[in-house]
């Protein structure tokens, strides 16, 4: 669902700073992962990406829906029978994605992975599935069916045949752990950058911020802005290039997991606040709910932000953006 929206300037002299960043591109939990982070020399930078590495992969071994052997796969396998006992972490998480789908009213919702695939976004497509195709699509979807235990951290789901999956909230999550991870090591700053969930600490060697770049969706060669990413995450949601239009109205890749109907009226969400995991949630979220729901949804959240890109092509800002930032550069 994240689209790789953005640029990352990074303006550093080997001659001028005692310090450098030292970059590692990989493909990690399916997705690509540019890790980055300013340290002495070439050993010591790539001792830290190591650690990051590790790390994420630590997490895709808990989270994953693909590996029979996760605890995930574990819940999965059990829906409709019994509840499973987990480790606190992975219970901790499902907690909070459950917190957000309240707090979204269902426009997040890990129990998507129960959506049968009716849609087709490959150019197959050449009519609307039934509106009863769409309604059954959904049937098994829906976070209230998902039942946590405190007492023993048992994760229970109710429909034979319900899934969870992260694809949603994992790679924000898996940026998170691997940023704190390098602050707890003494790493002074950095990126990790999971396909577009991305998350930052410190600044450039030269004290200037990191910068991000969000892209024009329909030209990814032209930016509408450069901001300052400081100490924070930043994620976009979208994808112009995978979606079927159907009377006149375009339907992307990106479905509400409440009705079944791909989202309309927008080609990409970014979210700016503390930390990717909700970030990455709430992007998903404002991208199904369009842009007023979604515009009217973040000005009432503490310590979050956005811009948004319209259908047509049109930027739209939260109230706490200010536009003269967003000079073209």
């Amino acid at each position: 669902m994240k689209n790789y929206f953005f640029g990352i300037l990074c303006l550093v002299s080997s001659l001028t700073f005692s310090q450098e960043v030292y970059r590692r591109t990989l493909k990690l939990m399916g997705s690509r992962f540019d890790i980055s982070v300013v340290a002495e020399n070439q050993e010591q930078g790539d001792s830290y990406i190591d650690l990051a590495v590790n790390e994420i992969s630590r997490i895709e071994k808990m989270i994953s829906s693909w590996d029979p052997s996760t605890e995930t796969s574990e819940i999965n396998r059990n829906a409709g029978i019994k509840p499973v006992v987990v480790d606190k972490e992975l219970f901790d998480l499902i907690q909070r994605s459950i917190k957000i789908s309240n707090l979204t009213e269902g426009a997040f919702d890990i129990s998507y992975a129960s959506m049968d695939k009716i849609w087709k976004f490959d150019g197959s497509m050449k009519e609307m599935p039934s509106e009863e195709a769409i309604k059954n699509s959904v049937a098994k979807v829906g976070y209230h069916n998902i039942i946590l235990n405190e007492t023993d951290h048992s994760v229970f789901l109710k429909l034979k045949g319900m899934k969870i999956g992260f694809g949603g909230i994992g790679k924000g999550y898996a940026a998170d752990k691997a940023k704190a991870l390098l602050k707890s090591k003494g790493v002074k700053a950095g990126i990790i950058n999971a396909s577009g969930d991305l998350n930052t600490w410190g600044t450039q060697p030269d004290g200037k911020d990191w910068m991000v770049a969000i892209v024009n969706p329909i030209n990814k060669e032209k930016v509408f802005s450069w901001m300052p990413v400081r100490n924070s995450a930043v994620v976009t949601s979208g994808n112009y290039e995978k979606y079927v239009k159907f009377n006149g109205v375009l339907y992307t890749h990106i479905i509400d997991p409440r009705t079944g109907y791909p989202s309309t009226g927008l080609l990409s969400a970014s979210i700016f606040t503390a930390n990717a995991e909700l970030a990455d949630a709430l992007a998903t979220s404002i991208f199904v709910m369009g842009v007023d729901v979604g515009l009217d949804f973040v000005n009432q959240l503490k310590g979050v932000e956005c811009i948004l890109v319209d259908k047509d092509n049109k930027v739209h800002t939260s109230n706490n953006i200010n536009l003269k930032q967003l000079n073209t550069k």
